[in-house]
């Protein structure tokens, strides 16, 4: 799987606008709550960063469904548009516990920034051919394997991050050259037209874009995701080494919340799909007909070291990253 690397690209904003906060910043006075105070009702209250994304539906569903208030917690879910705001946000203290990709989390802990993770995000199905992340093109591309995607230009959510990594694992995989794809970033929903139009020759996207893509007539190229690894952790909840230190009563009760939702969500697909109306605009037909990601309580750090070990490989990271400082 593992094949030649590209050119180092530039570090994501994340870390960038999370690095200028000193740990000062961390430890200080942030307005929050000090440990143990209860807000309404006797809970104790906490904010949690989260993108409008089907990834984060448990969480929802675990709130609706009581289990963060039962475990003495009264939850707020403040929507962000990615990483970039909620990383900063969360060693700032302006919020507890936040959500952002493995790979996001790896180049933060690299650069120094003192991130826990508590519990996984979602994963891939495992399932090539029914996946909720895939590379996309037209019929009449000419691409037909990942292979062929060398020497095209392929848009991605963010460059340097786990999009164009797992696309270059299975390029090379596939024994096409990774190093002579053209990366693009580009947002998500703009990418079903772009490649319909012939603006970029290929796409890596995600669901509900995924299928609305596949409903235009694109058809999939390779599902980078659960070819690289049937098991790939994709995203996580964190917080700060500074929050579990001073209050670690409210991030075990945080964790274990989480974790039941994580297995309700699984063993109830279809309340996990309802609940994405509470805070998304997804088309009925798209929703009913995309796959959503899977999810699982359990971390292993095993998953956080196979992102790790590509991002070195493919220049995202200078040098190693010490896995084992993101794990509880």
């Amino acid at each position: 799987m593992l094949g030649k690397p590209v050119a180092r690209r530039t570090v994501p904003a994340v870390v960038a606008a999370a690095a200028a906060l000193t740990l000062a910043a961390c430890s200080g006075s942030s307005g929050e709550p000090e440990p143990g105070a209860s807000g309404d009702g006797g809970l104790t209250p906490v904010t949690v960063g989260v993108i409008p994304i089907v990834d984060v539906a448990p969480i929802y569903l675990g709130v609706e469904q009581g289990f963060f208030e039962d475990e003495g917690l009264d939850v707020t879910l403040e929507l962000a548009q990615g990483g970039a705001a909620i990383v900063p946000a969360v060693v700032s203290g302006e919020y507890e516990f936040g959500f952002s990709n493995v790979t996001s989390l790896l180049l933060a802990s690299q650069q120094g920034l003192p991130l826990k993770v508590v519990a996984p995000g979602n994963l891939t199905t495992g399932e090539v051919g029914k996946d909720f992340a895939a590379v996309v093109a037209m019929p009449d591309s000419g691409i037909e394997d990942a292979a062929d995607l060398a020497g095209k230009t392929v848009a991605v959510n963010t460059l340097n991050n786990i999009g164009d990594t797992t696309v270059s694992a299975v390029v090379d995989a596939a024994g096409g050259d990774a190093s002579k794809v053209e990366f693009v970033e580009m947002g998500f929903p703009d990418m079903p037209a772009a490649v319909e139009s012939g603006q970029v020759d290929a796409a890596w996207i995600l669901e509900p874009h995924l299928t609305r893509a596949l409903q235009s007539g694109a058809e999939p190229v390779s599902w980078n995701y659960a070819e690289v690894d049937p098991n790939l952790l994709i995203a996580a909840y964190f917080t700060t080494e500074q929050q579990t230190a001073k209050d670690p009563e409210t991030v075990d009760a945080f964790t274990a919340a989480l974790k039941e939702s994580l297995s309700y969500a699984e063993e109830h697909p279809d309340e996990t799909r309802a609940v994405l109306d509470s805070y998304t605009e997804i088309d009925p037909a798209v929703k009913d007909a995309m796959v959503m990601p899977r999810f699982t309580p359990d971390l292993d750090e095993a998953q956080l070291q196979l992102l790790a070990d590509l991002g070195e490989q493919y220049g995202v990271f200078e040098e190693p990253v010490d896995v084992s400082a993101l794990m509880p």
